[in-house]
């Protein structure tokens, strides 16, 4: 069967996803819909990217990835339909494809299906619908759109080494209120090379020991570990860091080696 997932900024309590699944549903009555996520912030491109990086190839091959983040009308912007990894992604053109990938993309086409002008102030139920429905139906990119050679680029706020330290920055915080860095584990095993370490953040909270798992410490207790996401994340075993802790997005956290 079919899947197309969806990660919009459209939320819980309007029409929009209603409509955005209904038009899917209209054009391949046999696909299956994936929620990723419908509450995105509002047009923010980078949240949408950390969730989707992280979270697209759990799904099979040839998966379609319905982005509905700023995709309202503007002349100045292009819809693009992209194929990386054996998935495909339809998105507006808007920095998202920079942030989500970590080399170049297969194929990138400028999506040319003609906008029907009811649907002018809503493309996402017109234009990409009909990209997602046709991509998961078995069709090409070069059906539905011209070659790109580049997209819009946007730049992360990456950690940097000074000497024996790793200066990073809180770039996510879940639902759970974990709060999440852009140092990964690569990175991480790169600059350590078997040292001990201190992880300080806000209020002169120190942590010096990797957990495993979220339970490896008592409850209340803080702690650090790699997630799900393979970046560093800083957590109160069924606690709210975020919260608790005062971190926030854009936070510096600092990795001392000894």
């Amino acid at each position: 069967m079919a899947i197309i997932t969806l990660t919009t900024d459209l939320g819980d309590k309007d029409i929009y996803q209603a409509a955005l699944k209904g038009s899917i549903y209209k054009l391949l009555p046999t696909v299956n819909i994936v929620d990723i996520t419908n509450n995105v912030a509002a047009f923010n491109v980078q949240q949408a990217a950390f969730i989707l990086k992280n979270s697209f190839y759990y799904f099979p091959d040839n998966t379609v990835h319905l982005i509905g983040i700023d995709t309202v009308y503007n002349t100045q912007t292009r819809y693009l339909a992209v194929r990386y990894k054996n998935h495909y992604f339809v998105g507006a053109d808007n920095g998202i494809f920079s942030l989500m990938f970590n080399m170049e993309p297969d194929e990138v086409v400028e999506i040319n299906i003609i906008q029907d002008l009811k649907f002018l102030h809503f493309p996402l139920a017109d234009i990409f619908v009909k990209a997602a429905c046709h991509l998961a139906n078995g069709g090409t990119l070069a059906e539905i759109g011209l070659p790109v050679t580049s997209v819009e680029n946007k730049m992360t706020l990456q950690p940097v080494i000074e000497k024996n330290l790793i200066k990073g920055a809180v770039i996510y915080i879940d639902s759970f209120q974990n709060v999440i860095t852009n140092v990964t584990k690569e990175f991480f095993n790169r600059v350590q090379q078997g040292r001990r370490f201190v992880l300080y953040f806000k209020r002169n909270e120190t942590i010096s020991q990797l957990s495993w798992h979220y339970n490896e410490v008592p409850e209340g207790e803080k702690l650090c570990l790699f997630g799900i996401s393979d970046h560093l994340e800083i957590a109160i075993n069924k606690g709210n860091a975020s919260g608790l802790l005062g971190l926030n997005l854009g936070d510096s956290v600092i990795i001392d080696f000894q």
